[in-house]
C-alpha cells in the first residue's frame, strides 16, 4: 500500500464524523483510540468489529463501510485489495 493505514483511518474517520447521521454515535467515543483499533485491523488485515459496539443500525454500517471503500478507490488500491479490506469491516 502506498498510504499507511492511520493514513487511510484518519481520512475514513473525518467522513464519517462529517455525516450527520453517523456522527452522533460517535458522542464520547475516544475517536484516538478507535483510529488507533481500526488502523490495526486494517494493517493486519483483521476483522474490524469496532463499529458493531455503537449501535448502528445495518444499513448505517453499510454507509460507514462505503466511505472506507470510497477512501480505498480515491486511492487506486486494487480491486482485490478493496474487496479484502471491506469484507473485513464488514464483517
Amino acid at each position: 500500500m502506498g498510504v499507511t493505514p492511520e493514513e487511510i483511518t484518519s481520512t475514513w474517520l473525518r467522513l464519517v464524523v462529517a455525516d450527520a447521521e453517523l456522527s452522533p454515535y460517535l458522542i464520547g467515543v475516544d475517536l484516538e483510540r478507535l483510529a488507533t483499533h481500526l488502523a490495526a485491523a486494517l494493517d493486519t488485515g483483521g476483522a474490524v468489529d469496532a463499529w458493531r459496539g455503537l449501535g448502528l443500525s445495518e444499513a448505517q454500517h453499510r454507509r460507514v463501510v462505503d466511505y472506507l471503500t470510497g477512501v480505498l478507490w480515491a486511492l487506486d488500491l486494487p480491486e482485490d485489495r478493496i474487496a479484502q479490506v471491506t469484507r473485513a469491516v464488514s464483517g
